[in-house]
Parts: C-alpha cells; structure tokens; sequence
C-alpha cells in the first residue's frame, strides 16, 4: 500500500469505464470491420498468459523475501494450474490459456462446469467451424477443440467426488467460468463450483486469476448474488474496463485489475463513452496568493448540530463538517447548532464562529453573508427541525447560495418531494444556476427514491442518475467505490472513486465529507476542476487510506492506524495533510 509521502507523488489517469451492452457493440464493430472473432480470442489468451508468468514469477519473489530476506528469480520450479471453465466465451478464453501454458511448459488440468459428455468429442476441421464470424459459441468450441487436441488433462467438476479440490493441488487457479453476460443468480452446481474453487485455492494459498471478470460478479453493476463469486487476487480485464470491477461487491472480489485492451479501435473518436470514469488522483493545487487574507477563501456555514427536547444530541456531526472544511483551507467557517453545542465547538474549534441554530433571523442572516451553505448534519427529523430545513433551504435558494444537504437534510428533502412541495422544483431550478450537491447514502437514497435499499445497491448507477433527474444538482452516491454524478455542460457525467478503504464505514465519516465537499466549494480561488465535487470525494478517501496506512511522522516514530478503528475525528488532521501533498510548492 502507498505511504502518504507516495501519495504526493502517485498520479493516475482517469480510467473509462463500460457496461456490458458497451462492450458487445465494441466488440461487434471490431469483427463488422472484417476482424477474426477466433483471432482476437488467441490474441486475448496470449496476452494473459504472458501476464499469468509475470504474475507468478512475482508471487515467488515474494513469497522468498518474505521467508529468506532475499529474493532471486525461481529456477525450475514446477508451475502447476488448474483452470475452471464453463461453456461460454469466458470458458473459450480459459480453454485457450490453458493450451498456451501447456505449450510453454506448465503442468495444466482444466476444470470443466456445466458440460456434456459430447462435448469433449474431438472434431475434424476445427478451422471451418466459425467461417460466419459471428458465433461465440462455436469460438469456445475450436478453443476446446484445440485444447484436446494437444492433450489438456481435464476433469468434469460434476464427476469429482472429493469437492473440496485438496487432490488437485495447484499453484495457480483460473477462472474462466462466467464471463460479462452474467447477470442472474447461479444455478445449483455453478455455486457450488465457485464455492470449491475459493476453497481449494484459500487452503494451498494459490494466486487467483480471473479471465476478464471474477464469475458471480455482474460487470455493469457489480452485484454479487448471495455472496457467491470468485475472490481474485488479480482480474486481467480485457478489451475495457467493466464498471462492475469498482464499485459495491466488485471491489471485494476483483482483487488487482489489470488491462488488455485488444482493440484499437477504443482509441479513436468513434469509441463509445464510457458510462463513467475511474479517478484515483486529486487535481494539484496552485499555492496561494501572498496578497490574501481570510475572505479571499470563503465563509463557509454549517447548518445542524440540533438537540431534540429530552432526547439525543447530534452535536458532534456539525462540529466534525466544520472542522472538514476548514482543514481543506475555507476562510472562515460559521457554525449554526444548538446553543447547547456553542461550548463543544469553542472547546474543539476555537477559530470557528458559533450562531443559535434555532435564531432563525440570524442563521438567514449569515444565510446572505456565507460563501456556501451545508444543511442536514446532526439536524434531527422531528417536525421542529423539518420546518427549520425548510426555512433555510428556502432562503438559501432565494439567496442564490451553493448548497450542499447531507443527512439529516436529505430525510426532509424526500418528505418534501412525498408532499409536492414546491421548494423540490425551486431547488432543481436553482441547481441550474448556482451549484447543488446531494450527499446520500442507499439508504437514504432510497427514501429519496421511494425505493428499497437492494433496489438502490442493485444498480447504483441507475439510482444516481434518477435522482439527479428528479431532485437536481450534483449527486454523490457513498458506499464502496462511490459514485459521483456532475452536471457539466449539456449533460452529466459520473466518476467512481478509487480510493478510500472499509476502515471508512463509521458514524461520522459522511458528516466530514460534506465539510470538504463545502470547504472547497468556499475557495473561489480555485479554478472550478479544482474545486469540483470530485475533486472533494478524492480528497477525503485519500485522506483516510493516509489514516489506515502512514499517518504522520512524530520524532521518527511512525504511526500506523488500522481500519478497525479508524475515527472520523481522526479524519481532519489527515485532510490538512493531503492538502499539502496536493499543493505545488511555493
């Protein structure tokens, strides 16, 4: 894992990513042009099996300087590999590696699910049987014909007595089960075959390879089906990225993505748009100005931190976005809680300034003095703060603020959309003009949505881009590879985070993020790319990988924080510490 100092220095390029009816019209372009669907199949195989040596040979390495402190390249080892095929394109493709690795050596035993007996016939003119060019079926027959022809070993899962694989040792496993048209629940004998394939590669501690996709994962929603799917260490992806791969379960069954990108014709101006972009590297900053001083970066105002009568506090959730904002180098940040809170935040934040949350003329005078405004955090959801969202979402609308509503902010936002209340389409109509961002979780997207959660988790896509067509404005949709929705131009465009880690999954961790979300918005300094809400998602999960892997440096002793445990408290001083990474030198 990077360090924080690596962190100042990794800068990736965005990445597109593609859902599976993309890729089927790319690769049905490719082959309209007069290209050998069979060719591009070998060439694929070939690809990975040279990556499939590589990665190998890496393992090795370290699993020597692990044990013996030095590392040399292994001499003969045998290189032994079990490769799990099905009967589709995917099954095609493993039946091909298989047969390269046997070529150059590697002792092979193919796993087959879900054949006939019939199958495994050898067939005399193999070359002939996909003159049309159009049937992926018959490509996976040729791959296994020619596997057969050279002697591949295999074994029908369905005929194994013994699940659990421990008689078929192997150093690496395959999966070449199911490929991007999966998009169901497996039957009965699938599950239990990608069930023995994790077992069997966990006991002898084998590397995972999976051939474009892990099977059991959908590639254009990253759903997985009652946890059943291959566990990766590496996933060599082919033609384009799948968006599948990095959000919600496919970040916990993908392992390590690498590219094969086959198909030139991506490259030029005919490829399709990608459904969305992969970032995992903020914009850098430009220091600032010398002639400044604290109104040149903005006033930021919170709005929350309520206490209801004889009941719970949310104090703390305010206090957290404030003190977000201003580790990302706002101006000034005004705090609009319960009066009960005002000793907390001058006890934890000194430098903040504190207003009544229930003055209602003065929290709308700050309303017209303020930068940006965020609403919701630590709220409350009973009638008394619903009519103290509504009042000030009002005039921060009529005052032409940007907005963000988090939280607490967002329960309101969907009773007011149940109630066709008006304020739904000033907001959106605002967000036309002045910027807007929605900060909900799925399950308060859900009630956003009017859907259930599993309808929100199932297609996370989907779900963003309806809200942003109902309520306005720019969407981040949290959770594991969170989704960012911006309006640019014409049209929206969304961006998967790469960073962040499950350390991350803790109660406070949304109220800091709409603080940096708030705190850069506030700095008009910044040019708008460097200010934008993806930007701001970017920042705080880099900031809190700094938190699980290299904090800061005290007198040389390091201090390393786990995921177990990682506090949103902890979140601020790592936010400083990424703004400085990000910003050139002087």
């Amino acid at each position: 894992m990077p360090t924080s100092n690596e962190l100042s220095l990794k800068t990736t390029m965005p990445v597109g990513l593609y859902s599976s009816k993309q890729l089927y019209v790319i690769e049905q372009a490719w082959f309209a042009q007069g290209n050998n669907s069979f060719a591009l199949m070998q060439q694929a195989a070939w690809q990975m099996v040279k990556h499939i040596e590589i990665l190998y040979e890496e393992k090795c390495l370290n699993e020597q300087l692990a044990k013996q402190g030095i590392a040399s390249r292994p001499v003969n080892r045998p290189c032994r590999v079990s490769v799990w095929v099905g009967k589709g394109n995917n099954g095609g493709d493993g039946w091909l590696v298989a047969y390269y690795l046997q070529q150059r050596g590697w002792q092979v035993q193919v796993i087959t699910v879900g054949f006939e007996k019939q199958d495994f016939v050898i067939k005399d003119n193999i070359e002939s049987s996909n003159e049309d060019n159009k049937n992926p079926i018959a490509d996976a027959t040729k791959a296994l014909q020619l596997a057969l022809s050279a002697d591949c070993k295999y074994r029908c899962f369905e005929n194994i007595d013994d699940r659990s694989m421990s008689a078929l040792p192997a150093d690496v496993y395959i999966d070449a089960i199911f490929g991007i048209g999966f998009n169901r629940a497996a039957s009965a004998i699938y599950q239990q075959a990608i069930c023995a394939f994790n077992e069997a590669a966990e006991h002898v501690k084998a590397l995972v390879i999976a051939v474009d996709i892990p099977s059991g994962l959908v590639a254009s929603t990253g759903q997985v089906f009652e946890r059943v799917a291959i566990a990766a260490d590496v996933t060599l992806c082919l033609i384009a990225r799948k968006f599948g791969l990095h959000t919600k379960d496919g970040l916990d069954y993908s392992g390590a993505v690498i590219d094969i990108p086959l198909i030139p014709h991506l490259a030029n101006d005919n490829a399709l748009i990608p459904i969305a972009t992969l970032i995992n590297s903020p914009n850098r900053l430009k220091p600032r100005r010398q002639n400044s001083h604290k109104g040149s970066y903005g006033h930021v105002l919170i709005i929350g931190g309520n206490h209801i009568d004889n009941s719970q506090g949310m104090g703390g959730a305010a206090i957290l976005s404030a003190s977000s904002a201003m580790a990302t180098g706002s101006g000034k940040i005004t705090v609009a809680c319960h009066k009960a809170y005002h000793g907390a935040l001058l006890t934890s934040l000194p430098d903040a300034m504190s207003m009544d949350l229930h003055d209602t003329q003065g929290v709308k005078r700050l309303i017209k003095e303020a930068s940006v405004i965020a609403i919701g955090m630590g709220l409350g959801r009973d009638e008394k703060a619903k009519l103290l969202f509504t009042e000030y979402l009002q005039a921060a609308v009529a005052e032409g603020k940007p907005i963000i509503i988090d939280a607490d902010g967002l329960y309101h936002l969907a009773s007011l959309h149940r109630e066709n209340h008006m304020l739904i389409a000033e907001l959106k109509t605002h967000s036309k003009t002045y910027q807007v961002c929605l900060t909900p979780h799925s399950g308060e997207a859900a009630r956003l949505l009017n859907k259930k959660v599993d309808e929100i988790e199932n297609d996370r896509l989907a779900a963003i881009t309806e809200g942003a067509a109902i309520y306005g404005g720019d969407w981040v949709l949290k959770g594991a590879g969170s989704l960012i929705l911006e309006q640019q131009s014409a049209q929206a465009h969304v961006y998967v985070c790469g960073v962040g880690n499950a350390g991350m999954a803790t109660a406070g961790m949304g109220d800091v993020l709409a603080g940096v979300i708030t705190g850069l918005w506030a700095q008009d300094d910044l040019k708008h790319e460097l200010r934008s809400l993806h930007q701001a998602v970017i920042i705080h999960g880099l900031a809190g990988d700094v938190l699980v892997n290299q904090t800061r440096n005290n007198d040389d002793n390091l201090l390393l924080v786990g995921q177990r445990g990682l506090q949103a408290q902890d979140m601020p001083a790592a936010i400083r510490h990424v703004m400085h990474l990000i910003t050139d030198s002087l």
